[in-house]
Formats: structure tokens, C-alpha cells, sequence
């Protein structure tokens, strides 16, 4: 297992670098998981990548590097203490650096020779590889494969210079991942709304939520999606909910302080019964916030927002495959029980790219089972007539004869507004009994560890890899160690939280937030109250290595 580090100010192509090896390490057969570090600038500043590749499956990242490669002072200055003393410091003679882990490699002068100064990234590339005994021939084949044909020349003189100018420091096991997709977590989660019907996607641009927009918009012909560009995000979630009332499958994406703008018309969506998807991908508020930084401090707002009281459904994404089918499962979910289901991620799993098996389409695509067929009262087409499901039969205006009201008053079946005391009672009670329903559709947390823990941690979406690999790694040391995963949250499925609690002597909440929300849910809907949290607030996720200290800080794992 390698680790290795790519960092130095905006500009300088990290991010395109950090792609190529990747797609380098896939073509030649291993996992990968990599994270991204920016600022929210377009030069300058720090910014890096983590790349963490081996002969396992991975999903999350560590501290400790192998490889460390440094554009600037400051990468180095910042990220020295991490690299381990046989590690191997990558950089070019003229930062002047004083380390016995030094490879010095005339960067700048290589890519000039090369054709192109702003080949640095890619000598880099081919002195890495050198380093790591790996064929140059993966690598030429990969820039062939993606670059365009006007810049591979220049790029294969710089990965050929680099290789020649590298030195032999590590041995590679063989790579045996076969057939394995590489993606980042926005891209998956693109692809499961495709996979679970989406026809139609509306959004403002803000980060971290703008890669969806992207990813739709430059896929709308091949799909047959329409694809809209808001003026802000109120108009993006009302478009969706047009699209809805006019029979497409509807979807939406924002960031925290976008939800923010949207929250009146989430509450139409409740009253006005209208499947819509919502994707918040998290960034660290409130107000602006840290605009390209990670956390989960949405996740209570997400629950309960809004004013007034409707059925929703609240999934958090915990990986790259999860982020697939839980997305595919969310659309599905929304058109089966006419609620808005909002899907939370963040930065970190939408901008990390992993490796993970081919995804199964039909079986994303099939994931609900859709309600049997309702008989309709004889007469007019009531709209939101009371069914003992709470879910009324959805007619799509302008493909039938009825006409099909909708309104964010209260109303009567028919769809009209009503004052009257007893039909409030009896819309209210018909559109919180969809809950019943969606009870028998909530999926457990994943449980991972010790089969008795006398530990339980609980986390939700992108901290399970890190969680379940710092379980693991405390339970190879001797102790029993348990961890619950959830990715449905609200409603909030109890049944294997209860099961696990009664064993555990403790348990802690494992959280990208400042009070512990998770925590604070299960308290609101159990009872349960964790013992404590481990919790990481400062846009940066956290490790499998700051889990397991904090846990020791916890008592938890010492004295064996």
C-alpha cells in the first residue's frame, strides 16, 4: 500500500497530474483512492493531492506518505512531518532543499527540453513511475489515450525525461484489480440519478454542487435530459417542481447556503405532494463559509426544515458506489411516494475519485418496487384523494382529459383551497401516513467490526471508509471494536442501532461537525445517548489515523 502526496500553489496542474497517475494505476490493475486539498482561488495558495493506491480496495485517506512531491516551499514545509523517514521527497534542485529523502529532478529545465514548460505535472509522472519500478508503457498509453493530439508530443518527451532522470526506490506487488471503473464521487452520483429515471436537472452553480451541473449539462443529448441553468436557486428548485407537476422525473443540486434559498418551496413540495430530488453536497457554513472545504453540518437542517410538518426522506451517500445506487434509489423513492427526498454528500466524497466494481444499472434502475395499481374513485379525477397509503393517484396535466390542480394552500381533494377544520386534519393525517410506507423502505446502517463490540462508533456518509478502516485496524490490535455506518437518516432506521447498543459499553459518535448531529438525532428519536464524539470542523476530513488517536485520547484501544 502507497501514499503519496502532490501539492504546490494553483496553476501548476496538480489536479491534472494527480488524474493521469490515477487512470496509470487503473490501467495497471490497482485500487485507488484519491482526495483533493484546494483553496478557493484560481493561482496561488496551497493546494494538493493525495493519492492512495495498492492491492486492495480502499476508501479513504491516511496521513503517513511514502511520496511526497513538492512544487514549493511550502508543500514541503507543510507536509515534511508526514512523509516517513525512508519516504521519498520528489522535487526540483532549485528550491534548495536540505533532506536525506531528496530525489532532485530538474523539473522546470526537463519540461522545457520536453517542448512545453507546462509539462512539470507530467516529468513528475514519469520520474514517480521510475521510482516505483512501473512501465513507462502504461503511461504513454494513458497520455495517448486522453490528451489531445496536439499536446501528446510534447507530453510523451516529458514522461520519457522524467523516467530517465528518476531512480529506483520502491518495489510494486503486481496489481490484480481487473475491469475496475475509476470515478469520483460527484460523477457517481450523476449517474445514478440517469440510472433511476432522472429526466430533468436544474441548478444555480456553487461549489462543491457545480460538478453535477457539469456533468449534465455535458451529457444532456446522449441521455435526453434537459438540463437547466438557473439564475439562482430559488428558480432552480421551482423549475424542477414545474417539471414534476408536468410529469418528468426531477432533480436539483445546491450547495448548503443554496438549500438555504430554497427552503420555502422544499415546504410546496410537501404540501403540493411533488416528487423532487435534492442534492446538497456540503461545504462548511454558515453564509459563504469555506467554499471548497468539507463537512457535515447540514445534516439536522436537512431534516427539519421548512416550516409546518410533511413527510420527507433524508439519505447521506457514503461512498463512491454508495452514491450511485443510493441516488438511483432516491429518485425512485421521490416518484414512488410524491415527497421530496433530499441527498446529502460533501466535498470530500464528491471531488475524491476512487476505483470501485462495474455498477449494476438494472438493479440500481429497479431498486423500489412501485406501488400496485390504485383504482381511482368513480367520478372527477381527484388529485389528492385519501387513500389509506396516503399517496394519490399523479395524473400528468395536458396527457389526459382531467384537470389536475395543484396548490401550496391547504386543500380539499379536488385540489382546492379549504379552511375547513376536519379536511386540514384529514390532509395532514393522509400525507404523514406515506411515512408508514417509507418505513418499510428505510435501510439499515452497515455494521462493521467485532461480532460482541465492547465499543460502538457511529458515523454517517463520508467518513464510513475511514471508520470502518480505523475498526479494523483496532480490532487487529485485540480490542472489540464495532462500528454502525447509517446512510437512510431520517426516518431513522433503530432496529441494528438498538441490537448493537445493548452490547456496547460505549459508544461515540464519529462527526464532520461541531455538536455532534447525528448524535443529537439518535438522542431525539431513541433516547440513546453516545457516550461522547470525536468530532473535525475545520474544512478538512478527517483520517483513519486522527480517528483511531482520537479514540485513544478516549481511552479506547490502549493498555493491551
Amino acid at each position: 500500500m502507497f501514499n503519496l502526496c502532490i501539492g504546490g500553489p494553483a496553476g501548476y496542474g496538480i489536479e491534472t497530474m494527480a488524474g493521469i497517475f490515477e487512470k496509470i494505476l487503473q490501467r495497471d490493475g490497482f485500487y485507488v483512492f484519491s482526495m483533493r486539498d484546494f483553496m478557493s482561488r484560481i493561482r496561488g495558495g496551497h493546494n494538493f493531492a493525495q493519492v492512495r493506491f495498492g492491492t486492495e480496495p480502499l476508501a479513504a485517506h491516511i496521513d503517513l506518505l511514502d511520496i511526497l512531491i513538492a512544487f514549493d516551499l511550502t508543500t514541503y514545509e507543510q507536509h515534511k512531518a508526514r512523509l516517513k523517514p525512508d519516504g521519498l521527497l520528489l522535487a526540483d534542485p532549485e528550491l534548495a532543499l536540505t533532506d536525506a529523502r531528496l530525489l532532485p529532478v530538474p523539473l522546470k529545465q526537463l519540461a522545457k527540453e520536453a517542448g512545453n514548460p507546462r509539462t512539470l505535472g507530467v516529468v513528475c509522472i514519469g520520474a514517480m513511475m521510475k521510482a516505483l519500478g512501473m512501465p513507462l508503457a502504461t503511461a504513454e498509453a494513458v497520455l495517448a489515450d486522453t490528451l489531445n493530439p496536439k499536446l501528446l508530443d510534447s507530453n510523451l518527451n516529458a514522461v520519457r525525461l522524467g523516467y530517465a532522470n528518476g531512480t529506483p526506490k520502491f518495489t510494486l506487488a503486481q496489481g490484480g484489480a481487473k475491469n475496475q471503473l475509476l470515478l469520483t464521487g460527484a460523477e457517481a452520483m450523476a449517474m445514478g440519478a440517469l440510472a433511476g429515471g432522472m429526466q430533468f436537472y436544474s441548478a444555480y452553480p456553487m461549489s462543491p454542487a457545480t460538478s453535477l451541473l457539469t456533468f449534465f449539462s455535458t451529457h444532456a443529448a446522449e441521455f435526453q435530459l434537459v438540463v437547466e441553468q438557473a439564475e439562482d436557486e430559488i428558480a432552480a428548485i421551482n423549475m424542477a417542481l414545474g417539471a414534476a407537476y408536468a410529469g418528468a422525473t426531477a432533480m436539483t443540486g445546491t450547495s448548503g447556503g443554496g438549500f438555504s434559498l430554497m427552503v420555502e418551496a422544499l415546504g410546496f413540495a410537501g404540501i403540493a405532494e411533488l416528487p423532487v430530488v435534492i442534492a446538497d453536497v456540503q461545504r462548511p457554513g454558515p453564509a459563504t463559509g469555506l467554499p471548497t472545504r468539507t463537512e457535515q453540518s447540514d445534516l439536522l437542517f436537512m431534516c427539519f426544515a421548512s416550516q409546518g410538518e410533511f413527510p420527507r426522506m433524508v439519505i447521506v451517500v457514503k461512498d463512491h458506489a454508495d452514491a450511485f445506487y443510493q441516488t438511483a434509489r432516491a429518485v425512485q423513492l421521490s416518484r414512488k411516494y410524491q415527497i421530496p427526498v433530499l441527498l446529502l454528500s460533501d466535498q470530500y466524497l464528491a471531488d475524491s475519485a476512487a476505483t470501485i466494481a462495474p455498477l449494476d444499472v438494472r438493479k440500481a434502475g429497479s431498486s423500489v418496487q412501485p406501488l400496485p395499481g390504485q383504482a381511482e374513485a368513480q367520478g372527477a379525477y381527484q388529485r389528492y384523494a385519501i387513500t389509506p397509503s396516503g399517496i394519490s393517484p399523479m395524473r400528468t396535466p395536458g396527457r389526459s382529459q382531467a384537470v389536475v390542480r395543484v396548490d401550496s394552500d391547504e386543500h380539499t381533494e379536488a385540489g382546492t383551497i379549504t379552511e375547513e377544520a376536519r379536511v386540514r386534519v384529514q390532509m395532514v393525517d393522509k400525507r404523514a401516513r406515506k411515512l408508514d410506507g417509507l418505513a418499510a423502505e428505510l435501510i439499515e446502517p452497515t455494521y462493521s467490526g467485532a461480532e460482541h463490540p465492547e465499543v460502538l462508533l457511529v458515523g454517517f456518509g463520508s467518513t464510513t471508509g475511514a471508520i470502518t478502516e480505523a475498526v479494523s485496524r483496532l480490532n487487529l490490535q485485540g480490542h472489540a471494536v464495532g462500528a454502525l455506518a447509517f446512510g437512510d437518516v431520517y426516518p431513522l432506521p433503530t432496529k441494528r442501532l438498538e441490537q448493537y447498543w445493548k452490547q456496547a459499553k460505549a459508544v461515540y459518535s464519529i462527526e464532520q461537525n461541531a455538536t455532534a448531529q447525528l448524535a443529537k438525532l439518535i438522542r431525539m428519536e431513541t433516547g440513546l445517548r453516545c457516550t461522547d464524539s470525536i468530532l473535525k470542523y475545520d474544512g478538512r476530513q478527517m483520517s483513519v489515523d486522527e480517528i483511531v488517536t482520537g479514540l485513544h485520547a478516549l481511552g479506547v484501544g490502549k493498555g493491551r
